[in-house]
């Protein structure tokens, strides 16, 4: 008989996690709530993207910003977008 030991003991700590094994877990989409799972894997391939310091123009990045999370996404997009009727020359 698997005896189960309680996670979280009777003063909110956690408890001794030495006798639980990967059965005893569920897979994310089981226990998240849908607003944290859509989080899942929102962030794309970080290695395609360089960080840099650029200054601008107080308005626009407060509208950006105001558009809430994501607001550097849709500022890379706007960029990309202004860019193909802008080539590079």
């Amino acid at each position: 008989m698997v005896t189960r030991l309680p996670v979280i003991e009777s003063d909110g700590e956690v408890g001794d996690l030495s006798g639980i094994t990967a059965s005893h877990f569920k897979p994310a989409a089981e226990v998240l709530s849908p607003s944290l799972l859509k989080k899942l894997g929102v962030r794309g391939p970080q290695a395609l993207k360089g960080r840099i310091t650029i200054h601008l123009s107080r308005d626009v990045l407060e509208t950006f910003q105001a558009m809430g999370e994501g607001w550097q996404t849709r500022m890379d997009a706007a960029l990309r977008d202004w860019l193909k009727d802008h080539p590079a020359a």
